[in-house]
């Protein structure tokens, strides 16, 4: 392993220990027995979902307790506006320079969406009664600049693990939150077994089940459908190039984990109004309970956004005309398909038919196990999405490790047989 991947790995590790580290320190103001006893009662439901997303985070009203949901929400809007709007579009189109625009535009929209949800987090804790020590102007404000300062410096750690450290940052801070709370919940599992409230073939079943789970996952994730691309044989003097084959491999599930994380940021939105007593209103108290797991509107609002993202994302990253126009200046071709819109066209089909299947495999992965967590009092950060992050996630990182590798040995390579001077 060369200096330079030794050295990103460990920038990444110790700011993902940086992060956790501010999962542990307290909002100002916030008497934490109160708090204890409010969460205890408050695990189910979107509140647990948040919990899982920030890292435990919500469960301790640290810092970070919104975690990196605002950025993640600010970024569906933007991409959103890039697929209806033509200034976005045309910010989309200039390359480098525009993208830079537009990262500016999500930041100020993670800001913002980061001090109203500060905001209603703060009103919600005054209005639980004696969490907070000292009620009024000083705490609400206190609270929304904190909490808005973690997302932002959240959101400034994942840039640079991006760019200075392995994997995707933002991806790499719900996952290190995720397996971070993973041993709470087997303990606590096993403690519900002890004490007979899960039978022991039940907890013998779920494992069971997260196991198959995980290797499901890594059969999809590894899945891929190969086009054949082959290019004709060109003779420039008297050598002959050309006449090979290859292949345009297009994964099953090109979107990976962002549905998921997007359909479940959505989804809490509605946590501001609902887990802590916004509202006196009947009506909107019966109405936000629909929204509990298990309950028909939370699986088919869920299901819905994770078909949803799976196809937009998945427009966005891959576009069949230009992988088709790419292919006609290079002189490639699919076998019995006419080049430029024909092709795309073709590989448009196939694409739409491996995103309805990977739609589909993410809602079974996401929501199966969703219904056993409402059924039985089993812990969310064993549920179907914290799996899909994690495993996804996990396999996405090694990937990159290896990439790098194989690249340096690479390069090696070319330095002993000195083509590299």
């Amino acid at each position: 392993m060369s200096s330079d991947l030794k050295s990103r790995i460990i920038f990444t590790v110790l700011l993902l220990c940086v992060y956790r580290f501010g999962t542990y320190v307290p909002l100002p103001g916030i008497n934490p027995e109160s708090l204890q006893s409010l969460m205890e009662t408050n695990q189910r439901g979107l509140l647990g979902m948040f919990n899982i997303f920030s890292g435990g985070a919500v469960s301790r009203m640290a810092i970070f307790a919104l975690g990196i949901m605002p950025y993640i929400s600010s970024s569906i809007i933007i991409q959103l506006l890039t697929g209806v709007s033509e200034t976005f579009k045309n910010l989309k189109n200039q390359g480098e320079i525009g993208r830079k625009v537009i990262t500016q535009y999500t930041r100020y929209g993670t800001v913002l969406l980061a001090a109203v949800q500060g905001y209603g987090v703060s009103v919600g804790l005054e209005n639980t009664g004696t969490v907070v020590i000292d009620p009024g102007f000083y705490f609400k404000l206190t609270t929304v600049i904190t909490l808005v300062a973690g997302t932002i410096f959240l959101m400034w750690l994942g840039e640079q693990i991006t760019q200075r450290g392995i994997g995707n940052g933002i991806s790499l801070i719900i996952f290190s939150g995720i397996v971070a709370e993973i041993p709470r919940a087997l303990a606590s599992t096993f403690e519900l077994g002890r004490t007979g409230a899960l039978s022991v073939t039940t907890i013998l079943f779920l494992f069971l089940l997260v196991i198959f789970t995980v290797m499901f996952i890594v059969f999809i994730e590894r899945a891929i459908r190969k086009i054949l691309i082959n290019y004709p044989k060109r003779q420039m003097g008297t050598k002959i190039y050309g006449g090979e084959s290859s292949h345009l491999p297009l994964k099953i599930n090109t979107a990976g984990v962002i549905p998921a994380i997007f359909a479940s940021a959505l989804l809490l939105l509605p946590i501001t109004f609902s887990n802590f007593g916004f509202s006196d209103s009947d009506s909107f108290i019966d109405f936000s309970s629909l929204f509990s797991q298990g309950k028909p509107l939370y699986m088919l609002l869920y299901a819905a956004g994770i078909i949803f993202f799976s196809f937009f994302y998945t427009s966005i990253v891959f576009n069949p005309k230009e992988t088709a126009e790419n292919l006609r200046k290079h002189g490639g071709y699919v076998p019995g398909v006419r080049p430029g819109e024909r092709t795309a066209y073709f590989i448009e089909d196939i694409l739409t038919r491996l995103t309805t299947i990977g739609a589909m495999y993410l809602t079974l992965v996401c929501l199966m196990p969703e219904f056993l967590i409402a059924k039985y009092p089993i812990p969310f950060y064993l549920g179907g999405t914290s799996i899909l992050i994690v495993v996804v996630v996990a396999m996405d990182t090694v990937s990159q490790v290896q990439t790098r590798l194989m690249s340096q040995q690479y390069e090696s390579l070319i330095k002993k047989t000195k083509f590299g001077k």
